[in-house]
C-alpha cells in the first residue's frame, strides 16, 4: 500500500468517527463502519510484512487518532491550552499502542486472534484508562451513541463499554467481508458473502430490536420529587473568581429561586463552585454566604439545598493527613476540595468533596513527580493542584427522605463512578457543573449528552444545574426535558421520579471491561509465547 493511501486511509477513519460523534456531525450511524479504513490498513500492513516488503503502521493509526481527537474535543483549548494538547496526545497515542499490539497479536496468532485483539486489548484499555492519573475517558468509544439514548437501553446491563463492543463488531466483521472479497476476488454482495453480510445484520438489528422494546415498554415508579434547578450564567473568566463578590453571586442565584420555589419543592439545586471564595468548613456558619442561604431555607423549611462550593478542611494535631495536603505558612496542614454541600432547616450542614478529578487542574498526575508544577496548571474552579477527596460516595435526604447523589461535573462521565452514589441509596441523581470553561463548543453539548447513560445505566433520573450551557431534567430512559440555552440565566423547575430498584450494571459495574481486559492480557502472553518459541525453533 502506497504511502498517500496510507494517509487516505488514516484520515477517513479520523474523519468519519469524528463525524458521528455527538454534537460534532451526530452521525451515529457512521460510527459503525468509522473503522473500517483503519482496521484494513493494519490488514495490508499484514499482508506487505509477509512478503518482506517494509511497512510502518503505527505513525499512519496515530495520525487518524489525533484527527478524531482534534476534531472532537479541541475545545478542551479554552479551559487550558498545554492540558488540550497533551489530552489529545496522550489519548491518541494510548489507542495507537493498543492497535500496534493487536497488530503484533495477528502477526503471531493470525487473522482471529487479531480481530478478538483488537476488540479486546481496545476495550482494556478504556476500562484501564478510568482510574488512573491520566484519566480521560470522553472518547470512549460508547459514549457516540449520547444523543440516541432509544438505541442503547441495555446499558442498564453493560454500560458503555457495551457500546464499544457494538461499534467495534461492526467494524471488525465488515473489515472481515472486505477484505475477504478482495483477497478472493469476489464482488462484495455476491451470494458467497451472504453468512457475513448476514452476520453483521444481526449484529446491529438485534441490539437494536431489544433496545426499542424496552424504551417504549419501560415504565417509571411514580414516585415525584419536585426539584428546582438554577442556572445562573456567571462568567468563570471575569466574574466568578474576579469582579463580582461570592456573596453577590450567591445572593443572585438565590433570588432566581425565588421567583419559582413552591411549598411542593423538595430540593434546590446550584451549580459547582456557586459558592467559589475558599471557607473553612468547619467555620461555614460564620460566612456571609451563609447567611443569605440560611434566610432562605427558614422561609422554606420543608426544602433542602444543595450547593457547590470551594472549601478547604483543616486537618489539627493527630488526623491522619492525606498526600494531597498542603501546608500553609503557619505550618498548619489542609486539603482544598471541590464540595458539594446539603443544607436545610431540619439538619446540620454536610459536605461532600468531589473525588473524580480532572487530571491537571484538580490532580496532579503522578505528584511525586510532578507536585512542584502544580501551581502552574490552569485553574479550573477556584483552586489548583490536587485536590482533596473522600473515600465513598454521599447521598442527601431531604426532608420527605428522597435520597440523591450530588455528582460534581466530571465525575458524570464515569458510570461505574456513579453506580456508587446508587450502592450508597441515592434514589436520583443530581449533577452540578460549571461547562462555562468551555465557551459556546461542543463541550458543554457533550458533557449534557453523557448524563442521559448515567440515566439508563442505574434508571435514575437526573436533574442537572449547570453554571451555564445545559441545565435540566433526564428521566429513566435518558430523555431530556426543559433544556436551558448557553449564557442564558434561568431557574426550571420539575418533577422527577424516585427509583430505589438497582439495575445489573449498577450493582456489577464495568464488567464487560474487566473481561477484556483479562481476555486481552491472556492473547497478549500467548502472541509473546508463540513469538518466543518461533525465535527459539
Amino acid at each position: 500500500m502506497s504511502v498517500s493511501k496510507k494517509f487516505l486511509y488514516a484520515i477517513a477513519s479520523g474523519v468519519t468517527l469524528a463525524l458521528g460523534w455527538p454534537s460534532i456531525g451526530s452521525l451515529y450511524p457512521l460510527l459503525f463502519v468509522a473503522l473500517i479504513p483503519l482496521f484494513l490498513l493494519e490488514r495490508q500492513v499484514y499482508d506487505d510484512s509477509l512478503k518482506n516488503e517494509p511497512s510502518k503502521l503505527f505513525p499512519f493509526v496515530y495520525l487518524s487518532l489525533i484527527v478524531f481527537n482534534i476534531l472532537t474535543t479541541w475545545w478542551v483549548w479554552y479551559a487550558s491550552a498545554p492540558g488540550s494538547v497533551i489530552a489529545i496526545g496522550l489519548n491518541s497515542l494510548f489507542i495507537a499502542i493498543t492497535i500496534q499490539l493487536a497488530h503484533f497479536t495477528r502477526k503471531k496468532l493470525g487473522h482471529f486472534r487479531g480481530d478478538l485483539a483488537l476488540i479486546f486489548f481496545w476495550i482494556a484499555w478504556e476500562y484501564f484508562h478510568l482510574d488512573w492519573d491520566l484519566s480521560w475517558t470522553w472518547l470512549t468509544l460508547g459514549n457516540g451513541f449520547a444523543n440516541a439514548p432509544y438505541l442503547v437501553q441495555w446499558y442498564e446491563y453493560s454500560g458503555v463499554f457495551g457500546g464499544s463492543l457494538w461499534i467495534l463488531l461492526s467494524n471488525v466483521t465488515l473489515t472481515r467481508w472486505i477484505y475477504k472479497s478482495q483477497h478472493t476476488q469476489t464482488p462484495l454482495f455476491s451470494i458467497p458473502n451472504i453468512p457475513s453480510l448476514f452476520k453483521w445484520g444481526m449484529i446491529i438489528c438485534l441490539p437494536v430490536v431489544f433496545s426499542l422494546y424496552r424504551f417504549y415498554t419501560y415504565k417509571e415508579k411514580t414516585n415525584p420529587v419536585e426539584v428546582l434547578s438554577i442556572q445562573p450564567n456567571i462568567d468563570p473568566y471575569n466574574e466568578k473568581f474576579g469582579s463580582v463578590s461570592s456573596a453577590d453571586q450567591v445572593l443572585k442565584m438565590f433570588n432566581l429561586a425565588e421567583q419559582k420555589i413552591t411549598p411542593q419543592t423538595e430540593f434546590v439545586i446550584f451549580p459547582e463552585t456557586a459558592i467559589p471564595k475558599a471557607f473553612d468548613e468547619d467555620l461555614f456558619e460564620d460566612t456571609r454566604e451563609y447567611e443569605i442561604i440560611e434566610r432562605f431555607y427558614k422561609k422554606h423549611p420543608n426544602t433542602r439545598i444543595v450547593i457547590g462550593a470551594s472549601t478547604f478542611v483543616v486537618y489539627g494535631p493527630g488526623d491522619k493527613i492525606p498526600f494531597t495536603a498542603r501546608q500553609a505558612n503557619s505550618g498548619i496542614m489542609y486539603d482544598y476540595c471541590n464540595t458539594a454541600i446539603s443544607v436545610g432547616a431540619d439538619s446540620e450542614p454536610e459536605f461532600y468533596h468531589k473525588s473524580k478529578m480532572v487530571p491537571g487542574p484538580e490532580k496532579m498526575p503522578f505528584p511525586r513527580l510532578f507536585k512542584p508544577l502544580q501551581d502552574a496548571i490552569f485553574d479550573l474552579g477556584g483552586t489548583t493542584g490536587t485536590l482533596g477527596s473522600q473515600k465513598e460516595r454521599s447521598v442527601f435526604i431531604s426532608s420527605q427522605n428522597h435520597k440523591a447523589g450530588p455528582i460534581i461535573c466530571y465525575e458524570s462521565v464515569y458510570g461505574a463512578f456513579v453506580g456508587e452514589y446508587v450502592q450508597q441509596g441515592a434514589e436520583i441523581l443530581f449533577i452540578i457543573t460549571n461547562d462555562g470553561w468551555w465557551k459556546d463548543t461542543p463541550g458543554y453539548k457533550q458533557h449534557a449528552l453523557y448524563a442521559q447513560l448515567r440515566a439508563i445505566e442505574h434508571r435514575r433520573s437526573i436533574a442537572r444545574s449547570a453554571n451555564t450551557g445545559t441545565s435540566c431534567f433526564i428521566n429513566q430512559k435518558g430523555e431530556t426535558s426543559q433544556n436551558t440555552q448557553w449564557w442564558v440565566e434561568d431557574a426550571i423547575l420539575g418533577h422527577i421520579n424516585a427509583n430505589d430498584d438497582v439495575t445489573f450494571y449498577s450493582k456489577y459495574g464495568d464488567l464487560l471491561g474487566r473481561l477484556s481486559l483479562g481476555f486481552g492480557i491472556l492473547l497478549l502472553i500467548m502472541a509473546i509465547s508463540r513469538g518466543l518459541i518461533k525465535k527459539d525453533s
